[in-house]
């Protein structure tokens, strides 16, 4: 085990102690704490209001780790982490919702529409990738434009959303399994009749898979990357087979009816796909293992999502041209497809490649995880052992560990429509944020830009978000009214072009840079906000709840531990600068 302080990470043996957790001054004593917590007010006022910086960021929160990551990875490989993070199991679970029950054949269409919109996010990821390329990814880019308090209340909720996601991909993974062995998907699962029926069946083959990616994503990000490229090309190979074979089947008069329900079906049905497309910002905490990030981040990112869109769409369209749109089993569409024209056989062929996908989804899941987490404990929002890099192997160990072990505990207990309820709105809020801030970002400079055009891009960004928002809600509350978007299209366009028009660019990207800026990142704020309109009450109840849990350990933990950590890098850096003063 490893414990860190303000500066750095120092070997301490196995043994855990309470400096491994709260190495900072405020928590040396019960005296200490109780300063401290006198002190929350100006201390949170403090964290909200300052911002990092690039240089920061880049050298003296990775310093802290004390080893770096290895560079090992490509452009090459951020193609295939890109696939392997998003192409899972979703394209044979959603496309049959969205086509039965919203889009009909016309789901092609609304596979492309939520790629376009996903693809807007990807952009945004990739010029801040770029310019800081860091493990912590969105949590670093919102430390450094929107401050330290936003960026761990994105960050929690975004790692609960990662738990969650990996506890049901080991599950799912463990249900694909069965049918592969051709049993039923509960078959391999322990049934304990005195547990809450929802925590009843005990999964231990979850379990141990979840145990095998941890050690694979701990021994060797090399070894990690050349597993996922070739479980992903095993996967994109089965998935043209299921293409080939389903197209000698296609009937196209199965698209007579094109779009039952008219544009408002081919929107639903867009905002349930949108989540086949969540998978990619994990990729983003890879930066500090890319070896060329100018050139290797933006083909990696964009590449590989233009791929899974254009499979996703080519896939769907097959499905449909298969069987009508009304006999598409919601649960199984391609097994059961196959089955209806008379290929029984084809359904080990879905499994195999559905499994296939989920691993290489829970591998970048868990890899995600703990870079994201490393970064966090560099701040000290969270234990600094979970800063360290182990020396050997060049990867996060301490932080893959333990969001291995939270995976699995739930992946163990928790049904899957337990974990389905969870749907998050997370990956949407966070993905709001970091177009936010890329538009703070090259729109705002500290002592650069004037007081006026301040002013001008507080107002012009609140008529942006709240016209958003506007729109999301007139989508969940209105069934087939137009009349509302009459009045928040506008606001939201004229608030754009006034951005443009009438508001300085403060700073220009140094390699790669979001095009057609400010209208890209303002539409994927607006994009984004309006998927919300689609998620269910439980998510946002879900969100408020575990937010306000959030808030409490932030005043309580986290507020005191990362402003000791700052305020002692500052020290630092006075110190260095004075002695650097000295020394001429």
């Amino acid at each position: 085990m490893v414990t860190g302080n303000g500066s750095g990470i120092k070997k301490r043996g196995c043994a855990c102690t309470k400096q491994d957790f709260l190495p900072e001054e405020s928590f040396q004593s019960w005296g200490n704490y109780v300063k401290a917590l006198a002190s929350t007010r100006a201390r949170l006022k403090d964290r909200l209001l300052t911002r990092s910086n690039d240089n920061l960021e880049l050298h003296q929160m990775r310093a802290r780790s004390e080893h770096e990551m290895k560079k090992n990875l490509n452009w090459w490989d951020l193609i295939w982490f890109g696939i392997g993070a998003v192409m899972g199991a979703g394209i044979f679970v959603l496309t049959g919702e969205a086509a039965r029950n919203f889009a009909g054949p016309a789901v092609i269409i609304s596979y492309l529409i939520s790629g376009i919109s996903a693809l807007l996010s990807v952009l945004c990821y990739t010029e801040f990738s770029v310019e800081l390329p860091v493990a912590g990814g969105s949590f670093a880019y919102l430390r450094v434009e929107l401050g330290d308090f936003v960026a761990y209340i994105a960050a929690g909720n975004i790692l609960f959303e990662y738990v969650v996601s990996g506890a049901s991909v080991a599950r799912s993974w463990t249900s694909y399994f069965a049918t592969l062995c051709n049993h039923g998907p509960s078959s391999f699962r322990i049934h304990v009749s005195s547990f809450a029926e929802d925590y009843s069946h005990l999964d231990p083959i979850a379990v141990i898979v979840s145990f095998f990616v941890c050690v694979g994503a701990c021994l060797s990000m090399k070894g990690s990357s050349r597993f996922n490229s070739v479980a992903t090309i095993v996967h994109i190979v089965i998935l043209i087979f299921i293409l080939i074979t389903g197209l000698t089947q296609a009937n196209t008069a199965n698209y007579a009816i094109f779009a039952p329900n008219g544009v408002r079906g081919i929107l639903k049905a867009s905002a349930v796909l949108f989540f086949a497309y969540v998978g990619f910002d994990g990729v983003a905490t890879l930066g500090e293992e890319v070896k060329n990030p100018g050139r290797d981040i933006p083909i990696g990112l964009i590449g590989s999502m233009v791929i899974t869109i254009t499979v996703y769409c080519v896939l769907s369209a097959t499905l449909c041209l298969m069987q009508p749109y009304s006999q598409i089993d919601v649960d199984a569409p391609f097994t059961l497809a196959f089955q209806a024209i008379g290929m029984n056989w084809a359904k080990y062929i879905v499994a195999l490649g559905a499994l296939k996908g989920i691993t290489t989804v829970l591998l970048a899941n868990v890899i995600g995880q703990a870079r994201y987490f490393t970064h966090i404990g560099r701040t000290h929002m969270a234990p600094p052992f979970l800063a360290a890099i182990n020396e050997k192997t060049g990867t996060p160990v301490n932080a893959t560990v333990v969001m291995s072990l939270a995976n699995s505990v739930v992946a163990f207990f928790t049904s899957l429509d337990v974990l389905a309820n969870l749907l998050s709105i997370s990956t949407l809020f966070i993905f709001s944020l970091v177009a936010l801030a890329l538009l703070v970002r090259r729109y705002y400079v500290t002592g650069e830009t004037s007081e006026c055009d301040q002013k001008k891009l507080i107002v012009f960004l609140a008529l942006i978000i709240s016209s958003s928002i506007a729109s999301s809600a007139y989508w969940a509350t209105s069934d087939n009214g137009w009349i509302g978007y009459i009045v928040t299209v506008p606001v939201w366009f004229l608030a754009t072009m006034g951005l443009q028009l009438t508001v300085k660019e403060a700073r220009k990207p140094k390699m790669w840079g979001v095009p057609l800026l400010p209208w890209l990142p303002s539409a994927c704020i607006a994009v984004n906000v309006f998927v919300m309109g689609s998620v269910d009450g439980q998510s946002f109840v879900r969100f408020m709840i575990w937010t306000f849990l959030l808030l409490v350990y932030y005043l309580f933990v986290a507020l005191h531990a990362s402003y000791d950590a700052a305020k002692e890098t500052d020290r630092a850096a006075e110190a260095s600068n004075m002695e650097a003063v000295v020394t001429n």
